[in-house]
């Protein structure tokens, strides 16, 4: 069925639909509304749901780590300050290996105090051991839920969904909402690896680790989020073959015989497939890439897939503070290098290998860090990144990482 709903209350709504065990939460703009809303649904008795309001995001988050090591399915929902507030807990939900899902609304991070979106609240915790999937509509805020849900427990790895503060989360939009039993039939009944409560098979939850067992057990995180892009696509597949809305890493925009592109997340790619129409029209051979899964970070699939291009913007909507640009920038020019590394500077045949042939040049990457603290990029700011990647095609390359937008 189609209904007109904000980025929140489509959340909200996918969480009735999977009917968690445990919701745990603390209220904060601008996510406030999911829970918000959810604990409506809560009281009024459409689900079935112990509502936990914690005193903080920490006490939230350790709430939910408590219901999921018991063998119920956890959520709670959180933005920038509150997801800060939760650091010590990603850790060690994901070093549990417990499959809790987030609803995640971007804002950026104090200070100073700003409550509009930017993704410094979620790159802060790229590297805490959940997977991160964007959303750059209401729509696939939605879709990513239910799909989040089961790739959660079929890996065993917590998952933030994230959708971009007021801009998705307050923003009214037409969305297809699913049957509620197409939702249950589709997720599935959840039968926990584990319970705590089990008293007849006992388990050690939190123990400590000094460095005789620590880097092993750690290496089974690690080698879960090094496999969950199988059960991502696994379950894209079937979300695809039950529903007719498709979804993967990342979605190619006008890509394949683009000159020049631009790599994105969130809302932005939205503005950015009307520019990429703009220029087409004019000649110009522009697309985009919106990646969609950030953790784990899909390097060689990205890489194979805009290496043809000659330039590539990637934005930031985070500065690393690294004074090198933004955590997506990092990230894809790593992947880059990897992929030339191994795929075109060694010889196919050896001992036959024609290097005008065998190295081309790289394509030309740039960053452009926009959007902090909520400022709009804007349809005229898009145009001037593509047509600076045609001047850098010529030779003129500027500046490697730019703040497009930042008053003078």
């Amino acid at each position: 069925m189609k209904r007109a709903m904000t980025g929140n209350e489509v959340m909200a709504e996918a969480m009735r639909q999977i009917r968690p065990d445990v919701v745990a939460a603390y209220p904060i703009t601008p996510a406030t509304e999911v829970v918000q809303i959810f604990a409506g649904f809560v009281a009024d008795g459409v689900v079935d749901t112990e509502f936990i309001p914690a005193e903080s995001e920490h006490s939230a988050m350790s709430a939910c780590i408590g219901a999921s090591a018991a063998g119920a399915r956890a959520m709670t929902s959180t933005s920038s300050q509150g997801l800060a507030l939760m650091w010590e807990m990603l850790y060690i939900t994901s070093g549990l290996r417990l499959p809790i899902v987030l609803a995640e609304v971007n804002r950026a991070l104090s200070s100073p105090i700003n409550i509009h979106c930017d993704h410094s609240d979620t790159m802060g915790a790229r590297d805490s051991g959940w997977l991160q999937i964007y959303s750059e509509n209401a729509q696939e805020a939605y879709d990513n839920m239910i799909q989040a849900i089961r790739i959660a427990e079929a890996c065993r790895i917590p998952v933030m969904v994230t959708q971009d503060g007021f801009i998705i989360s307050h923003g009214m939009e037409v969305v297809e909402i699913l049957e509620d039993t197409e939702v249950a039939d589709f997720i599935g009944e959840y039968k926990p690896a584990y319970s705590v409560l089990d008293i007849d098979h006992p388990k050690t939850v939190g123990a400590i680790d000094f460095t005789d067992y620590y880097f092993e057990h750690k290496m089974q995180t690690i080698q879960a989020m090094r496999d969950a892009g199988k059960y991502i696509t696994e379950v894209a597949e079937d979300f695809k073959k039950r529903f007719q809305r498709s979804y993967s890493f990342f979605e190619e925009y006008k890509l394949a015989d683009a000159e020049i592109a631009i790599v994105a997340l969130g809302s932005v790619c939205g503005t950015a497939k009307v520019v990429v129409d703009e220029l087409r029209k004019e000649g110009i051979k522009a697309g985009l890439l919106k990646l969609r899964v950030f953790r784990p970070f899909p390097s060689h699939l990205l890489a194979q897939a805009i290496l043809g291009c000659l330039a590539i913007a990637v934005l930031d909507r985070a500065d690393g503070l690294s004074g090198a640009g933004g955590p997506l920038f990092v990230e894809v020019k790593s992947a880059l290098y990897d992929h030339l590394h191994r795929e075109t500077i060694f010889p196919i045949t050896p001992g036959v290998f024609d290097e005008a042939e065998m190295i081309p040049s790289p394509p030309i990457v740039k960053n452009y860090v926009y959007g902090l603290g909520g400022r709009d990029m804007r349809k005229e700011h898009l145009r001037e990144v593509f047509l600076e990647l045609k001047e850098a095609m010529k030779g003129d390359r500027g500046e490697s990482v730019r703040y497009i937008g930042v008053r003078g």
